[in-house]
């Protein structure tokens, strides 16, 4: 089957307006975009009076079919920034199945000189975007994008929000009819809540009736310009839902200070704890050692490694969405430079001819070239700028960032305090606060909300020691750069990576010990780790005269990693063990049982560990995740995956398995 073209195809009139080649219609009108969507979407969802009356710390959340240019998300941006209370945040979420590229969203912005304050902080954050879920904090975290990129009706369906508004926009339902479906109508209503208003550009009959049958309340109105009318109306009772398995149901959120404690001061903590303080939390981080990133996170080098798989497995839905966030952080918080970061390129290189087919596919399922490519041996060897013998895939804005250099930067914020040589002994809950203790009982801090990211070492605690967590050995050897190596100008990677030089030194590796949990650097991993490299380029490694060396000289770094079962993380709210094997029992004797009670919680506990090699990938997203949970927002991924990372999911399995 031939893939969907990455991006939406345009011509361009005379006048600079955009115009689908794919659906035959228009953008937005020829007249005045900017104020047809204030008539149509601001104004008709009373957004002026409602934004205007909102208390200190409120949450708005607005839901449109059909991103286009942005300029309905531009627009609601800029009448936030003016009536909203400073300390209030705004979640725009928005499906699009052909988003336009980096170059012509930048030439249709352009149009609009009033927006251009805007415009230009979504395009600093906007690339080419691939198929799945994309994240945007803008604003310092005041205003969110959620773009769904693909079929709005295998994407909205996945979504966890509550809805306050809806811009029911995208091109006219004669140019269109695949989107304006009565399945559409019904999952509005679905995500949405008494009170909560939708408008259209449409008057069209057909959509009124669909409206109304999915419990909406709609009435003509008028149009914008030549448009006689338009639609609009309100929710009056949200519709009855389905049965939705409990142990993945969000936790009650109630009324609390917005106060966050965070064990483990690694990439998961730091995140998380950025994540929570954009959003005005007062975030205290505690850390056992005498700095951050001390443990499996202190590597100098990390890689932004993406191990896709054509088949779309969990695993890598959720590093692809990491990704791409990811770099946005970087890009947001953390200068480019030879200690920092470098988007210099990812050569992801082929081991065997399964993987090179495998490759292939990959590059031929309708991603953008800026994201990913496949190449052939000797496009390798140019990008690399040394002799390949692999075809592979290339990821052009991937590379490397030092791990404890993103996290202390992440913990810059204003709202984070760091508590440093502070290990915690237990976690009680107290008078609605979480206390932090030390071995002699003493509270080292507390906080109305808890986040354990504390790798493997999260099974200390009573409340998570049931998670099955496993501590894996890495090591990493240091090679001294030499000036030939220096031309190296990608990361290499394939059963292992070599990066381009930091400071004078490559880095290479990493081995996988299963058999042993100390972190004392081994010359048996270091001549291991030179085998990679035998195998990623014979070529780079005579520049590096790396055989030339003693091994057991060589400098190296040994960590313990943290995984799970299935390999991926672990991120979410806690329950309590013994009261989750209890109230679902009846699973373990019939696993096709709907029970109903809810999950006994650690009430305001959550977790995210788990990363793995990937850290350095997921958990800026996991914490944009624990955030969403803690603060009742729309989740950043689809319902599904995360249910993947739900710390519930081997509770549960247990129970099917009889293991409980």
């Amino acid at each position: 089957m031939k893939p969907s073209p990455p991006f939406a195809d345009l011509s361009w009139s005379a006048d600079g307006q955009p115009f689908s080649t794919q659906f035959g219609d228009v953008y937005f009108s020829r007249e005045s975009g900017l104020e047809e969507t204030r008539h149509v979407f601001l104004h008709h969802n009373n957004l002026p009076q409602r934004w205007a009356a909102l208390p200190p710390g409120a949450r708005f959340c607005i839901c449109e079919t059909g991103f286009g240019t942005g300029l309905n998300f531009l627009c609601g941006w800029q009448l936030w920034d003016q009536l909203a209370p400073a300390d209030a945040c705004l979640h725009f979420i928005s499906t699009e199945k052909y988003p336009l590229s980096t170059n012509d969203l930048r030439r249709a912005l352009a149009l609009w000189p009033e927006l251009q304050p805007w415009a230009e902080q979504l395009l600093d954050h906007y690339s080419d975007l691939a198929p799945g879920w994309q994240r945007f904090s803008l604003a310092g975290g005041r205003v969110t994008l959620t773009l769904l990129v693909g079929d709005l009706l295998d994407t909205l369906p996945q979504l966890d929000a509550v809805v306050d508004a809806w811009f029911l926009d995208g091109f006219a339902p004669a140019k269109n009819p695949d989107m304006w479906q009565p399945a559409l109508y019904h999952e509005m209503a679905r995500q949405s809540h008494t009170g909560t208003t939708v408008a259209t550009f449409t008057s069209v009959g057909e959509v009124r009736r669909g409206l109304q049958a999915a419990g909406f309340t709609m009435g003509k109105v008028k149009g914008y310009g030549r448009k006689r009318e338009m639609l609009a109306g309100v929710l009056e009772q949200p519709p009855a839902t389905d049965w939705q398995a409990p142990w993945y149901q969000r936790p009650t959120v109630g009324e609390r200070a917005r106060s966050a404690v965070i064990i483990g001061a690694g990439l998961a903590g730091c995140s998380t704890a950025f994540a929570l303080a954009r959003r005005g939390w007062q975030v205290t981080v505690l850390e056992r050692h005498d700095r951050p990133a001390a443990e499996a996170s202190g590597n100098p080098q990390g890689i932004l490694y993406t191990k896709l798989s054509p088949h779309q497995p969990p695993l890598s839905r959720f590093v692809q969405a990491s990704y791409a966030y990811s770099l946005r952080v970087l890009n947001e918080i953390l200068m480019q430079g030879e200690s920092t970061w470098s988007p210099c390129g990812v050569l992801q290189l082929s081991c065997d001819e399964k993987e090179a087919a495998r490759h292939r596919q990959l590059g031929e399922q309708g991603y953008p070239e800026r994201f990913l490519h496949s190449v052939d041996a000797d496009q390798a060897s140019a990008l690399a700028g040394f002799q390949l013998q692999r075809p592979g895939l290339f990821f052009p804005g991937a590379g490397w960032a030092s791990p404890p250099t993103f996290c202390q930067a992440l913990l810059q914020h204003p709202n984070i305090r760091l508590l440093t040589d502070s290990p915690v002994a237990t976690l009680e809950r107290e008078a609605g606060h979480w206390h932090a203790r030390d071995d002699a009982g003493q509270t080292i801090a507390s906080a109305a909300v808890a986040v354990v990211c504390s790798a493997a070492d999260s099974l200390r605690f009573s409340q998570t020691q049931h998670l099955p967590l496993k501590a894996i050995r890495g090591q990493i050897t240091h090679l001294p750069a030499t000036d030939a190596s220096l031309t190296l100008k990608s990361v290499l990677c394939a059963e292992g990576y070599i990066s381009p030089a930091r400071e004078g030194e490559h880095h290479l590796g990493a081995s996988f010990r299963f058999d042993r949990l100390d972190t004392q650097p081994s010359t048996e991993e270091n001549l291991s780790n030179l085998d990679i490299l035998d195998q990623l380029s014979p070529a780079l490694g005579e520049a590096l005269q790396a055989r030339q060396h003693d091994p057991a000289q060589l400098q190296a770094r040994a960590a313990l990693r943290c995984t799970s079962p299935d390999y991926l993380p672990l991120i979410g709210p806690v329950a309590a063990a013994d009261a989750f094997r209890k109230d679902y029992a009846v699973l373990a004797k019939d696993a096709s049982r709907q029970p109903e009670t809810p999950p006994r919680w650690h009430k305001d506990l959550y977790v995210n560990t788990a990363h793995g090699s990937r850290g350095l990938v997921t958990c800026p997203l996991s914490g944009e995740l624990i955030a969403a949970w803690a603060d009742n927002e729309p989740l950043p991924l689809p319902r599904e995956l995360a249910e993947a990372v739900h710390p519930n999911r081997f509770l549960l399995r247990q129970l099917v398995r009889g293991q409980a």
